[in-house]
């Protein structure tokens, strides 16, 4: 399994991104629960977002409710992260994730990881 995120960049505060994840696999996307991750400069890696298999589950981090949406498309084998009234505070490098076997992912349990985007979102 290979994850590869796009769509990282430099935003004035108040502005918007959209991050893609793209699976590569033989094995099915549908298969795996999704999550959107991110580590900012020294600090601990966090959860931002999960999403199910069908995407009828969501979870978010309390300081990304009501800004963030996750969603998944499975025919394009790709999760998304639209990311609305950026702060400074959410700048950092962002992870996607993938766990099997149903169950939502975390940074001790993903089992794949992708390479990461850098947001960065100036005052």
């Amino acid at each position: 399994v290979q994850l590869v995120e796009s769509g990282g960049g430099l935003v004035q505060a108040g502005g918007s991104l959209r991050l893609s994840c793209e699976f590569f696999s033989e094995r099915r996307f549908v298969s795996y629960t999704m999550g959107w991750f991110r580590r900012a400069q020294g600090q601990q890696r966090e959860s931002v977002a999960t999403i199910s298999w069908l995407g009828t589950n969501t979870e978010y981090a309390d300081s990304v409710k009501g800004r963030f949406t996750i969603s998944r498309d499975n025919a394009k084998n790709t999760v998304y992260l639209q990311m609305n009234s950026l702060k400074p505070e959410d700048t950092a490098v962002y992870y996607c994730a993938a766990k099997s076997l149903g169950i939502m992912p975390t940074s001790e349990n993903a089992d794949y990881w992708g390479q990461g985007t850098q947001v960065t979102v100036s005052s």
